[in-house]
């Protein structure tokens, strides 16, 4: 959850669901959605705020600040959510594609829409979060 949005991540890209904020070791000169890197286990994960990556108001984070682990691409990173609610198995028959005419965040974030009784999900395109700089940048730190 972002704000009033409810997103949503395909679970082909989740690898784990870290509740809480671990320590953050800041890295210099990367982007300022860019909040560091992690030590998980052992491997070194960058972490992205995702409220700063689209652009939204930084938030103070809280004990229902949450960090998901995904791989994109074969580079595992770390978002910070406001809060995870709930897991969910949509069925294909209610993801639907985006109307048509979107523009900015949603043409370039959006990928599908998920229908869940009288609520919406907005589907994150998860190899859209990092460009293909960003993308060789954070392999580099991790």
């Amino acid at each position: 959850m972002m704000g009033k949005a409810e997103y949503g991540i395909e679970i082909r890209y989740v690898t784990e669901i870290i509740g809480g904020i671990q320590s953050i070791t800041e890295v210099p000169e990367v982007p300022i959605y860019i909040k560091g890197i992690i030590n998980l286990r052992g491997k070194i994960i960058p972490v992205m705020d995702i409220n700063l990556r689209f652009n939204k108001e930084a938030r103070q984070y809280n004990d229902r600040t949450c960090i998901i682990v995904v791989d994109i691409n074969d580079l595992s990173v770390g978002l910070i959510v406001d809060n995870v609610t709930e897991v969910l198995n949509i069925n294909d028959e209610e993801i639907v594609d985006p109307p048509d005419g979107r523009a900015g965040f949603h043409q370039k974030y959006i990928h599908k829409i998920g229908k869940v009784g009288d609520a919406v999900k907005l589907l994150l395109d998860c190899e859209k979060l990092l460009g293909s700089e960003e993308y060789t940048r954070l392999s580099e730190i991790a």
